[in-house]
């Protein structure tokens, strides 16, 4: 059985699954030669002109640059930088809107022409035959080379990804969706330079077959590929049917070589590695010229375009400055300028949108050319999607999933797998936008799976940094025992004791002694405590009992008050209706007299030895107030009596029976004894030891009820004296 190299040179072909045959349009702009679109008065590059991540800006704003000179730098292989298209100067890094189907904008470079077109310092590899692949490779990533295919894989990346693992390299130069003839002129007017770029690819992945795969539609570019190939360079022009979509990798392998591409996976995983025609020629300017990727061949077409072609365009012109230039003349109901083909192309939202690595067409249809699908209606299911579909899937439930959003089914069924042909709406009879539902689900799972990754990635950098925690503390600890052991070593063999273990007894030895003087003082403490506790038992229990002071004394008081004021009213009554009353028997008024005098004396001791034994049972701070308040009101009720005393009538007599002038003496000296008893009282109540005590040990509350109390007792001693003189007075 021959092998599939062997098959392959004896000029077998393969078919895929389903495929259409759309009208190719091709004439209309591939019969000139590419001309120059010239340099515009401003370029915009955006940082990601292919797929994967943005290279670091190395340019500022004001700064002048050279033709080819780079703008971005990254160091990885899925980064491939920018360069500057022209010599001029940067005068504005923002946000631009790119050549994307979502309209969004991006961060660029905006770069005004100097229109010098002056070029840096180039570095060539004429003899890239004696060079190592790996320097090769890398000086294709620092050239900026991406797929110029449409799909912007970076080149570098893919190669390295081949180099060992590949044994057929496929050139695509198919070129099989509608409109597009970018591949076809190039290989017609650059077809040496193509064939050389193929030679340096052969060369770094050193395969055993090498395959230039072209559609049958392109004569012209098979004959001019034919004269430039020889037979030492082992390269086999393969013509295959014109069949859309057979210039899609996965198809182009099948038809080539019979190999299917697993689901999910690339060519290379079946020994398969492929590059574009245009991607080739950019090796060959990067290799042998020095030229980074600053420009690539963009197919003008459409109906709208006065001029038709394929021009070099620098990356970052403007699609408006093309417009102009080539004659665009907008349809007046459905103006549309389509980035790409008519299949796998999408609609600007305005012409100032730059060119990029992957913009192959710019087409501008009229209505009548290209009708609009605007009348979405209800899936009939008639099955020819599916039947067309050359990735063997079953666009009728993708897009009923995408549709419902539903995922996790979209995975299922295998949605990545879609290359975006457009086959399917292509021969839609319900004009059903299958490529729309596509693209929005793939971007919904490919934004949920970057968020499971860098979900991923965090749970990662924490366990991480767990682990590196707790490897440092086990250090740390193992690194503090060891100087630990290795201190009592040396202590051990000095004959020394370990200081810190000394340490610790001296510690340990003083808390005991503390304890021990704690432990001596103990009784007495707690018999102090006991003390206090009993005092303050006692005063709870004494303010208990004076909380709610007896008032029944006052009661009376103020009874006997008000019967003595009915009395003096009645007797002044009686005073003043009467003549005055007989003249009692001065004796008797005499003793009277003594007898009131003898009771106020009494009465006034009596309330100092009442001050007195309260001093003993009463708070000395409220004894000491007490005493002052009833020092008071003796002095006042002692005056009130010698008042009385003084004012009382002196009995007049019977010249016969009393002497006048022993009466007048007997009343002088009861006078002045009253006036002494008063005199003695007073002395002896300020005599009285006042205590001092103590302001934390004195209860306000029990002062305030003792006080009250004192206050009582010598209003009540007051009135009794009062009221014995007034009886006397009456007797």
């Amino acid at each position: 059985m021959l092998s599939i190299i062997e098959q392959i040179k004896q000029g077998k072909l393969w078919d895929f699954h389903g495929g259409i045959h759309p009208a190719e349009n091709k004439k209309i702009s591939n019969q000139s030669p590419i001309v120059s679109a010239g340099i515009p008065q401003e370029l915009v590059l955006p940082l990601k002109q292919h797929i994967g991540s943005k290279g670091d800006i190395i340019v500022s704003v004001g700064d002048k640059v050279q033709k080819g000179q780079a703008l971005t730098q990254g160091d990885i292989a899925m980064c491939v930088p920018v360069h500057a298209p022209t010599s001029g100067t940067v005068i504005a890094i923002e946000q631009r809107t790119t050549a994307h189907p979502s309209g969004l904008s991006d961060l660029c470079i905006v770069l005004h022409p100097d229109h010098t077109d002056t070029w840096g310092k180039k570095k060539t590899y004429a003899d890239y035959q004696d060079r190592d692949p790996a320097e090769l490779i890398e000086t294709i990533r620092l050239s900026g080379i991406a797929g110029l295919g449409g799909a912007g894989f970076p080149t570098a990346r893919k190669l390295q990804g081949g180099l060992g693992n590949v044994d057929i390299l496929i050139i695509n130069a198919a070129e099989c969706e509608p409109y597009i003839t970018a591949d076809d002129r190039l290989m017609r007017d650059y077809a040496e330079e193509v064939i050389e770029g193929v030679r340096i690819l052969r060369h770094i992945i050193s395969p055993k077959l090498t395959i230039i795969g072209i559609e049958d539609n392109k004569p012209e570019a098979i004959k001019a590929l034919e004269q430039h190939v020889t037979e030492a360079d082992n390269i086999l022009i393969r013509v295959v049917p014109t069949k859309y979509p057979s210039g899609s990798s996965k198809q182009l392998v099948k038809i080539l070589t019979g190999r299917e591409v697993p689901s999910q996976s690339r060519s290379t995983s079946v020994g398969v590695i492929m590059q574009n025609i245009g991607t080739a020629f950019a090796i060959k300017r990067a290799i042998i010229d020095g030229e980074p990727l600053i420009e690539r061949v963009v197919t003008l077409t459409g109906e709208a375009f006065k001029k038709r072609g394929n021009v070099f365009a620098m990356l970052g012109t403007p699609i408006a400055y093309l417009l102009d230039k080539f004659g665009y003349k907008a349809d007046k109901k459905h103006p549309r300028v389509i980035i790409g083909g008519s299949l796998m192309g999408f609609t600007l939202p305005h012409s100032n949108v730059p060119i990029t690595k992957i913009t192959n067409c710019i087409l501008a249809p009229k209505r009548k050319e290209l009708p609009l699908h605007t009348y979405e209606m209800a899936c009939i299911r008639c099955s020819a999607c599916a039947d067309v579909c050359p990735s063997s899937l079953l666009p009728q439930q993708l897009q009923w999933y995408a549709k419902d959003q539903n995922y996790d089914k979209c995975e299922e069924y295998n949605l990545q797998d879609c290359i975006e042909c457009g086959a399917c709406a292509y021969v839609c009879p319900s004009e059903i936008p299958l490529v729309q539902y596509y693209r929005q689900a793939k971007a919904e799972i490919w934004a949920r799976s970057q968020d499971e990754m860098n979900a991923e990635r965090a749970r990662q950098r924490f366990e991480a940094k767990q682990a590196r925690m707790e490897r440092d503390k086990a250090e740390r600890e193992n690194r503090f025992k060891k100087a630990a052991d290795s201190r009592r070593d040396e202590m051990a063999k000095t004959g020394g004791n370990d200081a810190v273990a000394a340490a610790i007894a001296r510690v340990k030895a003083k808390q005991a002694a503390a304890k021990a003087d704690t432990a001596e003082v103990k009784p007495a403490v707690a018999a102090a405590i006991a003390k206090a506790k009993a005092k303050q038992a006692a005063s709870a229990q004494g303010a208990t009992s004076e909380s709610q002071p007896d008032n029944s004394e006052m009661a009376k008081l103020r009874e006997e008050r008000k019967r003595q004021a009915r009395e003096r009213k009645a007797e002044k009554e009686a005073t003043a209706n009467n003549q005055p009353a007989a003249e009692n028997d001065s004796k008797k008024d005499a003793v009277a007299a003594a007898v009131a005098r003898a009771k106020a004396r009494k009465a006034a001791q009596q309330t100092g030895t009442q001050a007195e034994v309260e001093a003993e049972n009463v708070d000395p701070k409220k004894a000491a107030v007490a005493a002052a308040v009833a020092r008071a009101k003796a002095r006042k009720a002692a005056q009130q009596a010698e008042t009385k005393a003084e004012s009382a009538p002196e009995p007049v007599v019977e010249a016969e029976n009393v002497d006048p002038k022993k009466a007048a003496v007997a009343a002088a000296v009861a006078r002045a004894k009253a006036r002494k008893a008063a005199q003695q009282a007073e002395a002896q109540a300020e005599s009285a030891p006042e205590p001092v005590v103590e302001a934390e040990n004195v209860d306000p509350k029990k002062a305030a009820v003792a006080a009250a109390v004192a206050r009582a007792k010598a209003r009540k001693a007051a009135q009794q004296a009062a009221k014995e003189q007034q009886n006397i007075e009456e007797d």
